[in-house]
């Protein structure tokens, strides 16, 4: 008996890193050594997800991120592989704004934002990161939650 029920769900499944980071914590000795890896996972028709891991090695970080992101997935409606309306979402300091585009136009976006359209299996859409900020986590976790804001 697996722990998952739905193997078919988890296999088709992908993940993508965003970024890897070395993050310290000072402690009485001096400072401790730990990976952050931020996955974006996804099925490329509708569901998308954003985990983050902490490790002593990177490897255990992946691990920990590909489980947290396939926990955080969401349904995102699509509508002839693009987006039902427009959006804008702030999320930290990051703000994104999310445009429907035409069939063949292809995802206009950069960052980490193409990287979670993508995952979700958007395939035409205009996407404007409007903050200054150039942190990945929060640029990434502000265009999934102005996915999930959509309507059909």
């Amino acid at each position: 008996m697996t722990k998952f029920s739905n193997n078919k769900n988890k296999e088709d499944l992908q993940f993508q890193i965003i970024s890897i980071d070395r993050v310290t914590r000072v402690v009485a000795g001096g400072k401790r050594l730990s990976f952050r890896v931020v996955t974006v996972a996804g099925d490329k028709a509708g569901k998308v997800g954003i985990g983050i891991g902490k490790g002593k090695d990177v490897s255990e970080a992946m691990d920990k991120a590909a489980y947290q992101a396939r926990k955080n997935l969401v349904e995102i409606p699509l509508v002839n592989g693009t987006i039902p309306h427009e959006v804008k979402e702030k999320y930290s300091s990051a703000e994104v704004l999310l445009k429907p585009a035409k069939q063949g136009r292809g995802i206009i976006a950069g960052g980490a934002a193409r990287v979670v359209l993508t995952m979700a299996g958007v395939k035409d859409v205009t996407c404007k990161i409007l903050s200054r900020t150039t942190n990945k986590l929060t640029t990434a976790s502000a265009t999934l939650k102005a996915l999930q804001k959509l309507k059909v």
